[in-house]
């Protein structure tokens, strides 16, 4: 039996008034979905506990079947595998975002989707000003994702740090990092005097004085949030005694992954946006099922759409994913199969954040019955015989399915 995970990040929502007050997901045409929901069980799945924030890190760990109350301890740790950067035990790793303040408003998360190779170069000036070996050192990332790790800098978890996505439009002063205990005020000191200082060395950068010669929003403020120490976490192997692998252009997915012991794919063309290489990611699935039981396939494009509030763009980024990669996953597959598609939170277009409502999720399994729904989506969902999962993972399920 193999089994193939499909997670659109961020695809649930709530009705929009531009589509007839229905769901991206109602109105996207997803025939390979609502076939798998048809065929399958559905169900409506509480991935972000009450008492957490409803991140992404969150989220997939606890699609993955990992605590999130135990092993989120940070955007910033658990990205930083994916890109080779290691931790020692009291180092507190942050993502670092390039964005775009303007008149002392953050106006943007992504300082316009700003490309790898500008935001290199952004970042290396950044590094050539600050970083000092052994205790302040800057990694660069994809696009306007990058890191910042300080060296025996404890308690990370006592600053607070605001994700850039969640303060748009708000004052740069009012969102920088606090100390919530006076042991954490010297790293939070040092956070605030980094992103104020970025300022004065990227708003001159030729990248940015290009970038806004042609319209583009220049990357002329470092953003670090997500702080945290590394966890320690058992491999996917000893918890489900499957192995697998996982197939994402997000570095947050893949330094889970990582941690988590799964073989790590990465596919030309993948970018964590809309024109992600959708064919490549499904080609490398199947390929990946020769050698594994499990693939975990992660689209990020659903999610971009959300934070930037634009519907029409969700609706296509659901549709992309479903004809041009999970319709040719499901088109390969040749053998026995257990197959499951959920989103890990919503991002809705009304206020283009996550929020933390239970996400719909469908099954399909040779030894599932059927339920009667007939659609994937955030109410078809609630019709579904799984009902209302809140104390189970997804991969559980999809795993405890091929069992008679």
């Amino acid at each position: 039996m193999k089994y193939i995970l499909v997670v659109g990040d961020g695809m649930a929502d709530y009705p929009v008034p531009e589509l007839g007050n229905m769901t991206p997901l109602q109105a996207a045409y997803k025939p390979n979905m609502d076939s798998i929901a048809a065929k399958g069980r559905s169900g409506l799945i509480k991935t972000v506990p009450d008492e957490l924030t409803p991140g992404s890190d969150v989220a997939i760990c606890s699609v993955l079947g990992y605590d999130p109350k135990l092993y989120c301890t940070g955007r910033g740790p658990l990205e930083a595998p994916s890109r080779g950067i290691k931790l020692g035990d009291n180092d507190a790793a942050y993502r670092c975002n390039l964005i775009t303040e303007k008149n002392g408003v953050i106006v943007d998360y992504s300082a316009g989707h700003i490309t790898t190779d500008e935001s290199s170069k952004l970042i290396a000036a950044v590094k050539e000003a600050f970083e000092k070996p052994n205790e302040i050192e800057f990694f660069s990332g994809l696009d306007y994702r990058h890191f910042l790790i300080l060296r025996n800098f404890p308690n990370p978890e006592l600053v607070q740090c605001t994700p850039p996505h969640d303060a748009i439009g708000v004052d740069v002063a009012e969102v920088l990092p606090k100390a919530k205990s006076a042991k954490a005020e010297k790293t939070a000191r040092l956070l605030r005097d980094l992103i104020n200082g970025s300022r004065d060395i990227l708003r001159s950068h030729p990248v940015n004085i290009a970038r806004e010669k042609t319209g583009k929003r220049p990357g002329n403020l470092i953003w670090p949030w997500g702080g945290g120490k590394k966890p320690s976490m058992p491999t996917f192997k000893e918890k489900y005694g499957v192995k697998a692998a996982v197939i994402s252009a997000v570095d947050l997915v893949k330094g889970i992954g990582t941690y988590a012991g799964m073989e790590i794919i990465n596919v030309p063309g993948a970018t964590g946006l809309y024109n992600t290489n959708y064919e490549g990611k499904a080609d490398a699935a199947l390929k990946a099922l020769e050698d594994n039981d499990l693939v975990f396939v992660h689209v990020e494009a659903p999610d971009e759409a959300g934070h930037v509030k634009d519907y029409a763009l969700k609706v296509k980024t659901i549709e992309d994913l479903d004809k041009r990669l999970l319709g040719r996953i499901l088109d390969g597959l040749n053998e026995p199969y257990a197959i499951a598609i959920s989103p890990d939170h919503p991002t809705p277009i009304r206020i283009g954040t996550h929020s933390r409502d239970p996400v719909p999720f469908a099954i399909k399994s040779p030894f599932l019955k059927p339920d009667g729904v007939k659609k994937f989506d955030e109410f078809s969902a609630r019709n579904g015989a799984f009902g209302l999962v809140e104390h189970d993972y997804l991969i559980s399920l999809l795993i405890s399915s091929s069992k008679r």
